[in-house]
């Protein structure tokens, strides 16, 4: 699906494809034919790592709290590593986030363009089951 709105979800300091960019938290931009407009520029394409680490879809003017989200469950879960196993075996083991897996990794969890646009109740489902309050 093609969303139209993003926000900033975070500032963002970045080469785009017109340059050097430093948008502000909470920036709107629009997806015109594919690809981030920022000030009429061209910025990058929503799929890209910039978008997926700075960007989140605001069609339902929920991109605010999407953010939040998106944030807390990405910072609370971090690498895998020993004092963060628990908590993504809870994520391995629940068909919510299995929805927004990478599918191609089988053996190590990357998270899906579809998780940083995600509807807002999937996401608080995700932050419930790792017990991260936003």
């Amino acid at each position: 699906m093609e969303h139209r709105w993003y926000i900033a979800r975070k500032r963002a300091r970045f080469k785009g494809y017109s340059g050097p960019v430093n948008i502000p938290w909470g920036t709107r931009l629009e997806a015109v034919d594919g690809c981030l407009v920022y000030r009429g520029d061209p910025l990058c394409l929503p799929t890209s790592q910039n978008a997926l680490d700075h960007f989140c879809q605001d069609d339902d003017g929920q991109g605010v709290v999407r953010g939040r989200l998106v944030d807390a469950i990405t910072r609370t879960l971090g690498k895998p590593s020993g004092a963060r196993r628990g908590l993504w075996a809870r994520v391995w083991g629940d068909s919510v986030c299995q929805k927004y897996r990478r599918p191609e990794h089988e053996d190590f969890w990357l998270w899906s363009y579809d998780f940083y646009n995600a509807p807002v109740d999937d996401l608080r489902h995700i932050a419930g089951i790792l017990g991260v309050m936003v």
